[in-house]
């Protein structure tokens, strides 16, 4: 339903050689590569930059620099990625993390981050996860935190152009390649034409379209899926999402905020309501140390089993461990429970449950420099896929952003110096402009937020921790209700800004990046890593590929290429045990 509603309007023009979307560490990491060849860049994001979700990431930073452990190698962190990536993680983007991490890590050092070190001055590292050696580094427990405040640093140095909380509503393409994006500042309404040679997108997840989760309110609403679908690119693997193991409960609105992972790495122990260390019935070599798809696995089996807390959760404990090994390792997850719960860890444990936490699929790109379908269009960190396949390694989010940021920030440069020519759309454009004026003269009785809150109900009850065909089902029949309210919302702009034209932008992402990981969910029949289906409780060797998506091919199955020899002889075999259906 449409008003004559009227909204007087500006449009700025801008032009760069590279635009990037999004302001977390990947999309600094690439502007900053690209400032520093000389190249022209222009980084977006909707988010002021210091609020990016990257600086959540408390555990650590993975590279095999064998400070703590010489026998670590390059080689021994792919081959643990891989194995615990389920075998659906892309060998060669595997290998080119693993190899180019150390490199990550100097690039960080020479921005200036001050890492934990030990007394000789080695950088410190700790076991972290499944890693077979300690080789991830960190700054406390808020290592995102330092390492987005060190990109912002450098970015200022180098004095990059930052437009903060403008939303991007639509890539622009002709004949299948990039020329800009169209925005809106979320304060004023101002509109942006943005012309760029190329894009990169690095604008996160879809980890926000369940009901318990890590992402903050308005960030990870699958804004990267909608973008690079509509511009004619795919999906990979959407339906393999991590659900952290430690989600806090209460208050009801930072449900789903984390206990740091590094909690378990320092000696955390896991209960239930019997006061049962309950991880030796599902990994009784790693127990707390259990892969992240385990851990939470483990959990919600308690919990649905009946054996958890009064306020359906599982008890993290640390307060058997030094205070001073508290304050000086954990002193976020200190801090956190104090402002949020005034809950003292070093006397009292933790009520958690799991919580959607890591999109390990995203956009399809290509391994060597994440280019996607559409030319010009890259993808990076949380926005694209191929590293993690059905479970990522704890620290190895951070070291993605850093590696592919670098590379993917040089590829973008060279396609954009290739160019002798720059085709437009005025079509195109003029298809952007008028997306935003339906949207601002929708008059319609359905509320933005109760939609976005609608699809976050199905998802959490038919794609959750565990999953069946009838649920599934249901849950895409329940999408195929909210889309077709979707048809009827209301925009109103108001004197605080034009955040509910964002919350719809946002709720027509969350319904695409519902509509993929739902359907693909479906398509697995099997239980491999994150991914469990009680009606299919078995791996199936049948499906090793990665499962991509789009709107008008649906889902089809991609092959994964062979491990390297120097890699596969450094894998122990992938076991499903501890591995329970619901």
């Amino acid at each position: 339903m449409r008003s004559e509603k009227t909204v007087a309007i500006t449009e700025q023009r801008l032009a760069t050689m590279v635009l990037v979307i999004g302001t977390g560490g990947a999309g600094l990491r690439a502007a900053i590569e690209l400032a520093e060849a000389g190249v022209d860049v222009l980084a977006v994001g909707k988010r002021p930059k210091e609020d990016a979700h990257t600086a959540l990431a408390a555990g650590g930073i993975n590279a095999a620099l064998a400070t703590m452990d010489p026998e670590d190698s390059w080689q021994q962190h792919a081959a643990d990625t891989l194995k615990e990536s389920y075998l659906l993680a892309d060998p060669r983007t595997v290998g080119i993390v693993t190899q180019g991490a150390a490199r990550g890590i100097d690039d960080l050092e020479r921005y200036g981050m001050a890492f934990a070190r030990e007394e000789d001055g080695r950088i410190s590292q700790r076991f972290f996860g499944a890693h077979k050696f300690r080789r991830t580094a960190f700054a406390g427990d808020y290592t995102g935190l330092e390492i987005q405040r060190t990109l912002i640093r450098r970015m200022d140095q180098l004095d990059i152009p930052v437009l903060d909380g403008v939303y991007i509503t639509r890539l622009l393409v002709h004949d299948g390649a990039v020329f800009g994006a169209y925005g809106f500042d979320v304060t004023n309404g101002k509109r942006y034409l943005i012309h760029a040679d190329a894009v990169i997108l690095a604008a996160g997840g879809h980890t926000r379209i369940w009901r318990r989760t890590s992402s903050r309110r308005d960030e990870n609403t699958g804004d990267s899926f909608r973008l690079a679908v509509e511009a004619g690119a795919r999906l990979r693997d959407a339906e393999l999402v991590q659900f952290h193991p430690s989600g806090i409960i209460e208050p009801e609105n930072a449900a789903g905020t984390l206990v740091s992972e590094a909690a378990r790495g320092e000696g955390g122990v896991l209960r239930n309501a019997l006061g049962e260390r309950f991880m030796a019935r599902y990994d009784a070599d790693r127990m707390e140390l259990s892969t992240r798809d385990r851990v939470a696995l483990a959990s919600y089996t308690e919990i649905k089993e009946g054996r958890g807390t009064p306020k359906g959760g599982v008890w993290l404990d640390v307060s058997h461990l030094p205070r001073q090994t508290i304050m000086t390792r954990l002193p976020r997850v200190y801090q956190t429970l104090l402002d949020l719960q005034m809950l003292d860890i070093t006397r009292e444990p933790i009520e958690i449950a799991p919580t959607a936490h890591y999109s390990m699929g995203g956009v399809w790109v290509r391994p060597e420099d994440h280019s996607t379908d559409v030319r010009g269009l890259y993808a990076i960190g949380e926005a694209s896929s191929g590293l993690h396949g059905a479970n990522r390694l704890g620290g190895n989010s951070l070291i993605e952003l850093l590696v592919f940021g670098r590379i993917t920030g040089q590829a973008a440069a060279a396609y954009s110096q290739s160019l002798t020519a720059q085709p437009r759309s005025a079509s195109a454009i003029a298809h952007a402009r008028e997306e935003v004026d339906d949207l601002l003269a929708a008059d319609g009785p359905e509320n933005v937020r109760a939609l976005q809150r609608a699809i976050r109900n199905t998802m959490t009850e038919h794609a959750g921790v565990v999953r069946d065909e009838e649920g599934l089902r249901t849950g895409l029949a329940e999408l195929a209700v909210i889309e077709k309210r979707m048809e009827d919302v209301g925009i109103h702009p108001d004197i605080a800004g034009y955040q509910d034209l964002a919350h719809a932008f946002d709720l027509k992402s969350a319904a695409l990046a519902a509509r993929a990981t739902l359907e693909a969910a479906l398509e697995r029949r099997e239980t491999r890593g994150c991914h469990n289906r009680s009606d299919y409780p078995d791996l199936d060797p049948a499906l090793r590929v990665n499962l991509v998506w789009s709107p008008t091919t649906g889902i089809t199955r991609e092959s994964i290429p062979a491990i390297p020899d120097e890699i596969s002889s450094l894998m122990e075999e992938v076991s499903t045990d501890g591995k329970l259906a619901e």
